[in-house]
């Protein structure tokens, strides 16, 4: 990670610390306290001791709120219910990490910004601001995240929390342009089971949560393609974060939220190594 101040994740530059990385040949110039004159004893050679530097982490959560967050069937969490818990949950661990931490809400546009700050105080601005985030508007995320991606000069950590209702051609476009600015990307992918499951009994008409024309439709006729369309959608998304080194999460918003974000760290722990 890149940051300006001590922090707890390992950083890409070399500094001061007690935990040895490497050693390299020295260079006029070189700190001569840093010479290991055990291994010029033995190579007749000069070598300098690295170590590894920690530094903080700057982490930037965007929040979808377009109209289809505000779904739940019958019995589950609302999307968007779900979506701020995980968005919460995470500003408040950079917080106690004493990392700096921002939230933008984002539907048809960049509903509001919170730059990341480290401060404590900031993560109630955050709260506030998750609480008061309300569901609405078109999906425009594709756009809103090649904005991230010019926007965001420094090197973060990009968390984007959507049902992501967009062509997977396009979010394949906004993923690399994150990727190619070195940003590391997280994405939890919201789905309700209903949404899995399409179980009908009878016709029923489907309304377009961020402003579409309605349908009509009798279940038994579209189940079969519903169900193939949705598995393409569903591999078409997971080989795209594959491929531009996504980190991807599928959530089904009827297990806790605790759940994925577990998955989440823990894996990233074991793949990266982070303390």
């Amino acid at each position: 990670m890149q940051g300006n101040v001590s922090g707890k994740h390992a950083s890409p530059h070399r500094g001061s610390s007690v935990e040895f990385a490497e050693y390299r040949k020295y260079v006029p110039g070189d700190d001569l306290r840093r010479l290991d004159w055990r291994a010029f004893g033995r190579t007749d050679r000069y070598y300098v001791k690295e170590f590894e530097a920690d530094t903080n982490l700057r982490c930037c959560v965007i929040l979808d709120t377009s109209g289809s967050m505000a779904f739940a069937s019958k019995g589950n969490t609302p999307k968007i219910e779900y979506a701020r818990s995980i968005a919460g949950t995470l500003a408040y661990l950079a917080t106690q990490q004493g990392d700096a931490v921002g939230v933008a809400c984002a539907a048809d546009k960049v509903i509001q910004n919170i730059p990341p700050r480290r401060s404590p105080a900031h993560l109630k601005v955050i709260l506030d601001t998750l609480e008061n985030a309300k569901p609405k508007g078109e999906t425009q995320l594709p756009a809103i995240l090649h904005e991230v991606a010019e926007t965001v000069r420094q090197r973060a950590l990009v968390v984007v929390i959507s049902d992501f209702f967009s062509d997977p051609d396009e979010l394949r476009s906004c993923f690399e342009h994150l990727r190619f600015r070195k940003h590391d990307v997280v994405a939890f992918h919201l789905l309700d089971a209903q949404e899995l499951a399409f179980e009908f009994q009878r016709p029923v008409r489907f309304i377009d949560m961020e402003g579409g024309p309605s349908i009509f439709a009798d279940p038994t006729d579209i189940t079969d393609r519903y169900h193939r369309a949705l598995q393409e959608y569903l591999e078409a998304m997971r080989k795209l974060t594959i491929e531009t080194g996504v980190d991807y999460h599928r959530v089904v918003t009827q297990e806790s939220y605790e759940q994925p974000l577990m998955r989440c760290l823990i894996g990233r722990t074991r793949s990266r190594g982070v303390r």
